[in-house]
């Protein structure tokens, strides 16, 4: 199927989840939107490295009405390194994913559906995806995604944060999540060394960042984090996809520190 049909299926799904929404819930009759643009160190994506010594640029666009929002998220690489069919550095633009989701409240559990389109430089994916958060002390949140796509398979998280109040406008919000990793088979993801297909925890994530309010539409958030795996297999495979072992490391790294800012307009 070609991205024009599947962006048409997407957006014929998106128009029926609408009706849906109207339906199951009612709400304030007002969308939202949310601009935003990160500037960070590297891309690291569930353990994986995507950039190697350069600036990595990602923005994003969220159009939000009634439960139902869609998303455009696209990385810009400053210095590529991303191996494609086209050749190492051959398009500063390595990504754009569109992701549409519907989010619910019931009790205390707040709920998410969504379907994600990843096109990558030489390569596109998809996925759908569940969420569910219980709103309480830590937000415990546990996310199950399916790839039925390039990288057929399963990734799963488990993740707590809490913000921590450092004046009436500002807050520290701290962050921690581990992910398990299952693919369909060994064209997906394998272990390295074998023809078997990966599985296991995977990776696990710590973030620390800083939302400072500009004024009711402009807010500035500074993030710092820290990538690593869990598995000794895990640090294995990500070893062997990093950037610095697919230019010429025969080493590669499997954790990382990483960090940037990201300026956001919501209006």
């Amino acid at each position: 199927m070609n991205t024009r049909k599947k962006i048409s299926l997407v957006v014929l799904g998106a128009l029926c989840l609408a009706q849906f929404g109207g339906v199951a819930r009612a709400e304030e009759d007002k969308p939202t939107a949310n601009l935003a643009v990160s500037a960070l160190s590297k891309y690291v994506w569930r353990g994986f490295e995507y950039s190697k010594d350069s600036l990595v640029i990602q923005p994003s666009m969220t159009v939000a009405y009634k439960g139902l929002s869609a998303n455009v998220w696209g990385n810009e690489d400053t210095k590529v390194y991303f191996q494609s069919a086209e050749g190492a550095g051959s398009n500063n633009w390595t990504e754009t994913d569109l992701t549409l989701a519907y989010d619910r409240t019931i009790g205390p559990v707040g709920l998410t559906a969504g379907y994600i389109y990843y096109g990558v430089t030489g390569l596109d994916s998809q996925e759908v995806f569940g969420r569910a958060a219980w709103h309480t002390i830590l937000t415990p949140t546990v996310s199950i995604y399916r790839d039925y796509d390039h990288y057929a398979g399963w990734y799963t998280t488990l993740g707590v944060s809490q913000t921590v109040p450092l004046t009436d406008k500002i807050g520290l919000s701290l962050g921690a999540q581990v992910g398990y990793l299952a693919a369909d088979a060994a064209n997906s993801y394998a272990k390295v060394g074998t023809t078997e297909a990966y599985k296991g925890f995977h990776d696990g994530l710590l973030s620390v960042s800083i939302a400072i309010p500009l004024d009711q539409y402009l807010t500035v958030t500074p993030a710092l984090n820290y990538s690593f795996p869990l598995t000794s297999a895990a640090r294995d495979l990500i070893k062997v996809n990093s950037q610095e072992f697919l230019n010429g490391d025969s080493e590669g790294k499997s954790d990382f520190i990483f960090g940037g800012v990201t300026v956001t307009l919501a209006f």
